[in-house]
């Protein structure tokens, strides 16, 4: 019971700071929608920014987080003189391989863009590209420390400042484009020069954190440390299995490359919005889990280990499949509220509604690998994940290229969501084979249950899609209380709905609730 709580506290400090950078990513995307629309200087952007943020994902808190974390959690609690040194070694390794893959990214900058959109065939295009992606490369380098920083105070059960930190990406490319694109040319410079502030505000942040909680960094080359090589030995098979995962949006922009200019914006716009409720809970439940699941196995826990995967799980689903369903029905009113004006219009909103169909039947599939995932390398399994999220990614591409033909860049979303589905099945069954940990009957019962309270929400969020016409911009003192009341409505029911039907999770969540205010 208090690992469960300190679960969803934590999860709770995530998503609120998530909340926050949502909310401001939003505003981030409304201000590029506006002032630049779904076109050549976007689509420039957006394939410049994937890579430093690829290898962000590859090398910071997609492998040196989760490999770092259940390494240093046994240190503190088995061997705790030992782990500041943990802290040195690591820290002078990362840091001198982050600035030798950031230099050679600038270098290669060329060959990077030329694998990257290989259907492109404007030079002036492919020219600017590359400008901007020379500009947002340094990020990798800063972003990484953020990564390592992450590691250290989650496992100390700090999760606020890593989570917050975001928001001052956000805060960076929004102020940039505001204040300097009227006397910057072309004025999509601003958006790599907001990722490249980024990413120094974000490593800034962390630091009074670290300080407050004693932590020091010193210069230690020692490659032989035994801290160091279990880190590299699980981080050499996540890097893979996450470059795998992660390629898949790669995938998605070369395919779209060869489709009609516009539709590597229309699958961003589409995403950011998909990620909203992604990140808001399901990431951040993620994050969440990892320190718990680490200290559980480094303290011989078994049962209570594969009991807390399985509330992991069924508390994803809680979130996730109301919010699929909210997405696919409320889409065009989203797209509208948000990106339509200026120079975004109705026909990109449809064109991204396309994808966002389709990328929102598989949310409940990556919050379901995040919490899967995060239990293999909690058992310090990273070559599990590795098979899985390759054999995700072959799949990916293979519908990818069987369906854009007849769908066109919406045909990509699904591919994408196909393959996620794979991921978190394949991964379900090794896990299970592995622990013989999951509850298949809480499982379906939980299911069941949410699906049942889910109903009534539908028919109250598909009367405020019919309840207006959603095609012209404006209208916004109208717009937000029709949408923002019924998506408050939908909640609503769903959660009476759930607990009528007793659903254990939504229990769950009003006694910590009640814990927390007796404090």
């Amino acid at each position: 019971m208090q690992e469960k709580r300190e679960i969803v506290r934590a999860t709770g400090v995530v998503s609120s700071a998530t909340l926050m950078s949502r909310v401001l990513g939003l505003i981030r995307d409304m201000v590029i929608s506006g002032y630049f629309g779904a076109g050549m200087a976007t689509d420039a952007f957006f394939i410049a920014f994937t890579i430093p943020n690829l290898l962000r994902r590859l090398l910071g808190e997609g492998s040196l987080t989760v490999s770092f974390i259940p390494v240093y959690t046994e240190y503190l609690t088995h061997q705790p003189q030992e782990a500041p040194r943990v802290i040195h070694v690591t820290t002078t390794i990362i840091t001198l391989l982050l600035l030798i893959l950031t230099i050679m990214g600038i270098v290669l900058t060329p060959w990077i863009i030329k694998f990257q959109a290989f259907g492109w065939k404007d030079p002036s295009l492919i020219k600017l590209t590359i400008l901007l992606t020379r500009i947002c490369f340094p990020y990798l380098f800063f972003i990484g420390l953020v990564a390592l920083a992450m590691g250290i105070l989650n496992s100390q059960r700090h999760f606020a400042a890593p989570a917050l930190a975001p928001c001052l990406l956000n805060i960076s490319i929004i102020a940039s484009v505001l204040l300097l694109a009227p006397r910057v040319n072309p004025p999509v410079l601003t958006l790599a020069l907001g990722v490249f502030l980024g990413g120094i505000t974000q490593l800034l942040l962390q630091l009074p954190f670290l300080h407050a909680r004693g932590i020091t960094f010193k210069i230690d080359l020692d490659l032989h440390h035994p801290a160091l090589r279990r880190i590299a030995l699980m981080m050499a098979p996540m890097m893979v299995g996450i470059a795998a995962f992660q390629f898949n949006q790669v995938i998605n922009r070369f395919l779209a490359s060869f489709l009609p200019q516009g539709s590597i914006s229309y699958l961003y716009y589409a995403d950011r919005i998909f990620e909203f409720p992604l990140g808001l809970f399901a990431i951040a439940l993620g994050v969440a889990v990892l320190p718990s699941f680490s200290r559980l196995v480094a303290e011989g826990r078994t049962e209570e280990f594969k009991e807390e995967v399985n509330f992991a799980l069924r508390m994803i689903l809680f979130i996730t499949i109301p919010a699929m369903v909210g997405l696919i029905i409320l889409r065009v009113p989203i797209l509208n509220l948000i990106f339509q004006h200026g120079a975004f219009t109705y026909h990109s909103t449809t064109m991204s509604a396309q994808a966002l169909l389709f990328y929102s039947l598989s949310i409940w599939a990556f919050g379901g690998i995040n919490v899967l995932s995060r239990a293999f390398y909690a058992l310090e399994d990273a070559k599990t994940p590795v098979k899985v999220a390759i054999t995700a990614l072959v799949t990916n591409f293979l519908l990818g290229v069987v369906l854009m033909h007849p769908l066109r860049h919406a045909g990509l979303a699904l591919a994408n969501s196909l393959s996620a589905m794979l991921n978190v099945v394949l991964l379900a069954h090794f896990f299970h084979r592995k622990t013989a940990g999951l509850r298949w009957g809480e499982l379906s019962v939980s299911i069941l249950k949410i699906v049942l309270a889910v109903i009534p929400m539908s028919l109250v969020v598909l009367l405020i899609e019919r309840g207006y016409t959603w095609k012209e911009s404006g209208d916004y003192a109208v717009k937000i209380p029709l949408l923002a009341g019924g998506i408050i409505a939908g909640m609503f029911l769903f959660f009476l709905c759930s607990h009528l039907l007793g659903n254990k999770e939504l229990r769950f969540l009003r006694e910590v609730l009640r814990v927390r205010r007796t404090r």
